[in-house]
């Protein structure tokens, strides 16, 4: 490798603990959140990342992370992070490594990875009360490779599988409610373009020992078709429609921590994406998205 090529590689890094250049989409709300996260917890970090659109952050053998970073298969990466604390406890408890040299274990994957391929080895690793964080960047589809469905698509969005007719016509899996049912220390949901909301839930849980998951919305350009630009805007109009509730739970109980008390109309978070593009071209589409609006209402009311 020529020092030239090294010497790019590592600028990549900066000060920060994650760089703003990185080989990721122009206006990548993931990213945005992965960045955020990292300012919060600091240096002393191991990050367990399943197979997806991060993975893209490392060019061997340099990361953007000041911290570690461990890559795993798309299933595996909650076992992997079992296995980096377990070997960190007994490192501490032969005074090997002192608690301040101690690192706060991360798993990061994406939607795919969260919501099918690693929920069994996520699920026990709450039901072991393994202390680590978990962080979801939801980009709603499978975005590495040419965004195709995945079980957080959301109703009406056409995607690289569902490129006809109404689009997507599942219904996206309840994640937030399925980890809630394992009891874990503490789980949010977050999204980059609130960040006073977010930092205060991950200075939260930086406080609580156990598992700690977080569910981050991540607005995709490439994937949601719009221009880059707008990713802080899509993820403002995705709290202000009330489709991406920001919520908490903790000691068992389910907070809500942002509610609108007078939402917009969710065609304008719809409107500015291609992927529902469908839904307002040749002619408005009122039927599909006034059951996309009451799927929204009734969740407010249920609450």
């Amino acid at each position: 490798m020529s020092e030239g090529l090294i010497k790019n590689i590592k600028d990549l890094a900066g000060e920060h603990n994650l760089a703003s250049g990185t080989s990721i989409c122009a206006g990548c709300g993931a990213l945005e959140t992965v960045k955020l996260f990292c300012d919060i917890l600091g240096k002393n970090t191991v990050f367990v990342n399943a197979a997806g659109c991060m993975t893209l952050l490392a060019i061997y053998p340099f990361t953007p992370f000041s911290g570690s970073w461990l890559y795993t298969a798309m299933a595996s990466a909650s076992a992997g992070a079992q296995g980096i604390r377990d070997a960190l406890d007994i490192l501490i408890k032969k005074g090997r490594l002192s608690a301040a040299e101690d690192l706060k274990v991360i798993v990061l994957t994406g939607d795919g990875s969260a919501y099918g391929m690693g929920l069994s080895a996520t699920s026990a690793a709450i039901d072991r009360c393994l202390d680590f964080y978990y962080l979801c960047y939801n980009n709603e589809g499978y975005g590495n490779t040419g965004h195709q469905d995945s079980a957080a698509t959301p109703y009406g969005a056409r995607t690289a599988t569902s490129s006809s007719g109404a689009g997507f016509i599942g219904r996206k899996k309840d994640l937030f409610s399925i980890w809630a049912a394992h009891k874990p220390a503490y789980l949010a949901t977050v999204i980059a373009a609130e960040p006073m909301d977010f930092a205060r839930k991950v200075e939260t849980a930086m406080k609580i020992k156990g598992p700690k998951m977080f569910i981050s919305l991540a607005p995709c350009p490439t994937g949601w078709h719009y221009e880059p630009h707008q990713t802080v805007s899509i993820g403002k109009l995705a709290v202000q429609t009330g489709i991406w509730p920001l919520k908490e739970y903790k000691d068992g109980k389910v907070t809500h921590t942002k509610v609108i008390k007078e939402k917009l109309p969710v065609e304008e978070y719809l409107k500015l994406q291609g992927r529902f593009e469908h839904l307002f071209t040749p002619e408005k589409n009122l039927v599909l998205i006034n059951e996309i609006q009451s799927s929204v209402d009734q969740y407010w009311i249920d609450i």
